[in-house]
C-alpha cells in the first residue's frame, strides 16, 4: 500500500461523496416539489418512502460517477446496494419504533458512509487502482 493509492483511494471516496451530495442537492428539491400535493400524512411523505428516496437521489449520481470514471458495472452495482443497506436495518426498527423519523433518516445515512468505506476497502484494488477518465466504452 503506497502513498499514492492513499491518495487515490481518498479521492475516490471524495468523489462519490461529493456526487452523492450534489445528487441530494439537485433531486431531493425536484422529489419534493413533485410530491408538494401530497398531504403530510400521505405514504408519499412516509419516513421510510423519503429515506429510501433520499438514498437514490444520491445512489444515481454517485453510479453515473464511477461509470464514467471507467468502473464496471459490478462495483457500481455493489456500491449502489451498498448503499441502500444501512436502510434496510434501520426501517424495520423504525417500524418497531425503536427509532424516530429523525433517527432513521440519521442511522441509514451514517451507515450508508461506514458501508462505502468498508466496501471500499474491501475492494482496495478498485478504488486506490488508477482509473481512466472519461466515459466507458467497454460492454462490461
Amino acid at each position: 500500500m503506497s502513498a499514492r493509492q492513499v491518495r487515490r483511494f481518498a479521492r475516490h471516496y471524495g468523489e462519490m461523496v461529493a456526487a452523492m451530495l450534489l445528487g441530494m442537492l439537485v433531486l431531493w428539491p425536484v422529489w419534493m416539489l413533485a410530491t408538494s400535493a401530497a398531504a403530510d400524512g400521505s405514504w408519499l411523505r412516509s419516513a421510510t418512502v423519503e429515506t429510501l428516496v433520499m438514498a437514490t437521489t444520491m445512489a444515481v449520481p454517485m453510479a453515473a460517477w464511477m461509470r464514467f470514471r471507467g468502473h464496471r458495472w459490478a462495483p457500481v452495482v455493489e456500491m449502489c446496494a451498498v448503499m441502500y443497506a444501512g436502510f434496510a436495518v434501520a426501517v424495520p426498527l423504525h417500524w418497531a419504533g425503536v427509532l424516530g423519523d429523525g433517527g432513521l433518516m440519521a442511522v441509514g445515512h451514517v451507515a450508508m458512509f461506514v458501508l462505502m468505506l468498508a466496501a471500499m476497502a474491501w475492494r482496495w484494488e478498485e478504488y486506490a487502482g488508477c482509473h481512466r477518465r472519461g466515459p466507458t466504452i467497454t460492454a462490461s
